[in-house]
């Protein structure tokens, strides 16, 4: 009785909620992923580690990116991701959601840098899907399951602003003319048309 006692003074327990696995180290036996529940460990002998399985975000800092045109841009990212299995998302890589981060960047800067500019401003879904298949390959070794990735903005030098300001407005000042010479042309043919009816009439 004495020993059940003991044994059961120096037993910890453990709640893992639904959303997160634990996964336990000993010398005594071999760890693996617990959980959700109730479970037991022995201080100063077992380890725990509680792993969030829920999806998560981060967001990828602008990265200065130079386009298969030679036009520098500073473009940022959200990535939205989760561990898929806790084990090897402790066993196979230091720090899942560091590496997946750097490696977040990593895909960003080669992918846009194969893109020229008007496609990373028209084409944002699909250069989106293909960074999140490439990220999500590259983490299938941690345990990690990239289910989205999202470009959030992308930033143009400010000379290149300026340019674009200044062909946009030089179109819309060639589009008024048009317009305008289009309307003195109907107006010059409804003229003509009632000096025509009003010399009929004489």
């Amino acid at each position: 009785m004495r020993s059940n006692k003991f044994i059961s003074a120096i037993q910890l327990s453990v709640m893992s909620t639904k959303h997160e696995h634990g996964i336990g180290s000993s010398s005594r036996v071999e760890g693996g992923a617990k959980g959700p529940g109730l479970f037991f460990i022995l201080p100063c002998v077992d380890t725990i580690m509680k792993i969030d399985l829920r999806t998560v975000t981060f967001d990828v800092p602008p990265q200065e990116i130079l386009t298969r045109d030679s036009v520098t841009v500073s473009v940022d990212a959200v990535v939205y991701f989760r561990i898929f299995n806790p084990v090897i998302s402790v066993t196979n890589v230091e720090n899942s959601r560091v590496s997946t981060q750097l490696l977040a960047a990593t895909t960003l800067r080669n992918i846009l840098g194969t893109k020229t500019l008007q496609e990373i401003l028209s084409d944002r879904e699909n250069i989106s899907h293909s960074m999140q298949t490439h990220l999500d390959e590259g983490t299938d070794p941690w345990g990690v399951k990239v289910e989205r990735v999202e470009i959030k903005d992308v930033r143009l030098p400010v000379s290149m602003q300026r340019s674009m300001a200044a062909e946009a407005e030089a179109a819309r000042e060639a589009r008024a003319k048009i317009i305008a010479a289009e309307g003195e042309q109907k107006a010059s043919r409804s003229l003509k048309g009632i000096s025509m009816f009003g010399n009929t009439l004489e």
